[in-house]
């Protein structure tokens, strides 16, 4: 017998202590059941404020933890425990790693300040939140480089290369990345982990020259973790949130192509919106989540065995959690 996913998962959220959130990049079915979709740090935010003591979390790994980590009293399950490239390019043992680089470069560790992307482990966290740093997001984080270097340290910003550089060069800075030519810490102001979104790597500077000669007068917005030759010539560079706001704000009859995944692309607004590319930049891991997924797991509460718990250590937790509030305090 065929089962109707989406009647099913209805029926579910209607007779469980549960509430669904969803990614912005999620694949529309998914996206649709969502009780509360947005931003990564925005969701984990709400999820906290939310009364149900189940949250299913429709997106990739790192974003179930960070809830977890907000609201340890929480049960998270994911329909996927999917895994964000970038936030496996960086570990605890790199992390470690990136700061004896610069220790061995004539920093002295007291005098480094991790800032590490939201989009990273909660292991990764609570070393930066062990070492008195902070996380940032993509909204955020001039405010919290800027913050941060009031401190008088250097910045090891962690894992996103584009994010740490892009916003150093928005702000007059100094940067390098650790393993990219020439790095020496005592040069720069913010020093880069070789991070990035394999998505985000896919918008060049020929996609803008393509849409500038074939539509003059086009916008062109894009997401700071693009690469720092694609934001400079960018006409806007913003946060997921950001980017929303401002496609919708403009005149309905302007032309914009859009520097950042698909699927959000795709919902901005129906007409004279491009994605700023010649191939479909859709993230694998964010489009694995399915409705028969979503479905499996909030079957699985009601059945009394749940799958796909996000569980993390009570250690992880009180540093991760002391970054991210140390973030939240900067207003």
């Amino acid at each position: 017998m065929r089962i109707d996913y989406r009647a099913e998962i209805k029926r579910l959220k209607e007779e469980l202590d549960v509430t669904v959130v969803a990614h912005y990049y999620q694949r529309d079915e998914v996206f649709e059941m969502a009780d509360i979709t947005g931003d990564s740090l925005e969701l984990a935010r709400r999820c906290k404020a939310d009364k149900n003591p189940w949250v299913v979390f429709a997106g990739v790994g790192f974003m179930g933890q960070s809830v977890k980590v907000i609201a340890p009293e929480k049960r998270v399950l994911m329909p996927k425990i999917a895994c964000c490239a970038m936030a496996r390019m960086i570990d605890g043992s790199y992390f470690d790693e990136s700061v004896a680089y610069m220790v061995k470069h004539g920093i002295a560790k007291e005098n480094i300040l991790p800032i590490t992307y939201i989009n990273s482990d909660a292991s990764v966290k609570a070393k930066v939140g062990e070492m008195g740093g902070m996380v940032c997001t993509s909204s955020n984080a001039y405010k919290i480089i800027e913050k941060g270097l009031e401190s008088g340290k250097k910045i090891l910003f962690v894992p996103d290369r584009c994010l740490g550089q892009n916003f150093a060069n928005s702000m007059g800075l100094k940067s390098c990345v650790i393993g990219v030519g020439e790095c020496d810490p005592k040069e720069a102001d913010v020093i880069c982990f070789n991070g990035f979104c394999s998505v985000h790597q896919l918008f060049t500077v020929e996609d803008v020259a393509f849409y500038r000669n074939k539509y003059p007068g086009i916008k062109i917005a894009v997401h700071p973790e693009c690469d720092t030759s694609v934001v400079k010539i960018a006409d806007f560079v913003g946060s997921t949130s950001q980017l929303i706001k401002y496609v919708n704000d403009l005149d309905p009859e302007q032309k914009v192509a859009v520097g950042t995944e698909y699927n959000l692309v795709h919902r901005m607004r129906e007409k004279n919106t491009y994605v700023l590319s010649s191939t479909k930049p859709e993230c694998p891991t964010m489009n694995e989540t399915t409705l028969e997924d979503l479905y499996l797991t909030l079957k699985s509460i009601e059945d009394g065995n749940p799958i796909n718990e996000i569980v993390v250590d009570p250690h992880t937790v009180k540093y991760a959690n002391l970054a991210l509030e140390r973030m939240l305090a900067i207003k």
